[in-house]
């Protein structure tokens, strides 16, 4: 096995070390710890494509596990985030069709002979959705620091420094409408360009 593929490998192992992170409410600074985790997932991605193409390592495993990886990524994090009101189950309804879809044309591809890779749209997705998991995360982390360092001042009727939170949220916001629309978009443009393969529709 190659190297950018052992790098896809590890950003699937990171996974469940990721949702575990999420999962233990009790432990201080969790949600930095795994928006650090998820940073080093999500730069794997970059890097495994990176070395492929560089060193001439583009392989069909590559080309059906990069994309897989991503998608299990964010998922991870997007379940995480509907307990939390942090995610809407609308918007992760519609992202989760979208790649059920691709996966289905991805099958078709496959029983053709073909290997269907990534393309730019679906790939501005996946950072788009990835800055808006990493966003949210470092939200909540500053939401919980606040929370914790700044109890003190509010029992004394400080105000807490919320504006860099206010901020954040604000752009968690912009970032789920500009995942939705890409996510829209990507769908259509991948659909549209292997419509051949329903030609006997």
């Amino acid at each position: 096995m190659n190297l950018p593929n052992r790098l896809t490998l590890i950003r699937i192992l990171l996974i469940p070390v990721f949702l575990v992170f999420m999962a233990l409410s009790t432990l201080p600074h969790r949600y930095l710890i795994a928006a650090l985790i998820f940073a080093a997932a999500s730069f794997t991605d970059y890097l495994d494509g990176h070395l492929a193409r560089k060193m001439g390592l583009v392989t069909n495993f590559g080309k059906l596990m990069d994309p897989l990886a991503d998608k299990l990524l964010v998922f991870s994090a997007l379940i995480c985030f509907i307990p939390m009101g942090a995610a809407n189950p609308i918007i992760v309804f519609i992202i989760l069709a979208r790649e059920l879809l691709v996966t289905s044309v991805r099958l078709i591809a496959a029983e053709q002979g073909r290997v269907i890779a990534a393309d730019w749209w679906g790939k501005l997705k996946t950072v788009f959705q990835m800055l808006w998991v990493l966003t949210t995360l470092i939200t909540w982390w500053l939401w919980d620091y606040e929370a914790v360092f700044f109890s003190q001042s509010l029992v004394k009727g400080a105000s807490a420094p919320a504006a860099p939170v206010m901020v954040l949220l604000g752009l968690c916001g912009i970032l789920q409408v500009a995942v939705v629309l890409l996510t829209l978009c990507s769908g259509w443009n991948y659909f549209w360009k292997n419509r051949d393969l329903f030609s006997d529709f």
